[in-house]
């Protein structure tokens, strides 16, 4: 039983992908990396439609330049600091390849730094294939633009039904969904205690929010911080796991949720986010 819970776990790890820093480090947020680019792919179907993108990797640009968290960062998380997004793909000759290169940066760029909130800072392409016709439009769910298998790791958005399948209160979702619980499914399901379930109730009342959903099907957790010095006390830390619904900057909603969580207990803990999934 143990056992599967934890291959459960490595699955749903993998399937997020990294996590990538929001803001800097004082912002105390983190996205998955499966969440992110899938709104970069879908900026680059909507503002560049005659390029199919391949893989999409995003790491530090210069780990030299990482900072460290203010806050405990989530397991396998990468440090705050300057991004790189690298990139292959194939396009049409519609346009030269210079300039449909340039207006694909463009579009990656901005959808990263002002849509999501990355601090993204170089962008790498590398065409890999010309195309005889313009790629077709992706409907809705399907997995160019939901999910289906990414080559690079990284994967996109989780597929339609699975995404159902991960709003249901409670749900553990599939390989590489974070599950999801709503305002009904909070009671019994969240970590923390009573504390953890008025955590969730404030959380799920900041603008944007669409869900809590939870890494190892936790999506409040509540512990200490391990002191920054031998004579500092320890200081209670919580972490939330949730979903952010379209239309919504998941860097604002972070900080609003970081505010909301540490005015809904008294001891005003340190707060992380971890963005899983964007509606």
């Amino acid at each position: 039983m143990m056992a599967d819970r934890w291959t459960r776990m490595v699955r749903q790890q993998v399937g997020l992908g990294r996590f990538l820093p929001l803001g800097g480090p004082y912002d105390g947020a983190w996205i998955a990396e499966r969440a992110a680019s899938g709104v970069l792919r879908g900026a680059a179907e909507r503002d560049v439609p005659e390029v199919r993108l391949g893989g999409v990797r995003i790491g530090l640009a210069d780990p030299g330049e990482a900072a460290e968290p203010a806050v405990p960062a989530p397991p396998s998380a990468l440090p705050p600091g300057p991004l790189r997004l690298t990139a292959e793909f194939a396009a049409t000759a519609a346009w030269p390849l210079p300039e449909t290169a340039s207006r694909l940066r463009t579009a990656l760029a901005v959808t990263a730094t002002e849509r999501i909130g990355l601090d993204l800072t170089e962008v790498d392409l590398r065409v890999t294939e010309l195309l005889d016709t313009e790629p077709p439009a992706s409907r809705p769910g399907t997995p160019e633009t939901r999910g289906g298998t990414d080559t690079s790791g990284g994967a996109g958005m989780p597929g339609a039904a699975e995404s159902e399948a991960a709003r249901a209160p409670g749900s553990a979702g599939g390989s590489g969904s974070a599950g999801g619980f709503g305002a009904a499914g909070v009671a019994g399901a969240v970590g923390g205690g009573p504390e953890g379930e008025r955590v969730a109730a404030v959380v799920l009342r900041v603008p944007g929010v669409s869900r809590l959903t939870g890494v190892g099907g936790l999506p409040v957790r509540l512990g200490e911080q391990a002191p920054a010095s031998g004579d500092a006390l320890p200081r209670r830390h919580a972490r939330v796991d949730l979903a952010v619904a379209a239309g919504f900057r998941p860097l604002e909603v972070a900080r609003a949720v970081r505010a909301a969580v540490a005015e809904a207990l008294p001891d005003r803990p340190t707060v992380a986010v971890l963005v899983t999934d964007l509606d």
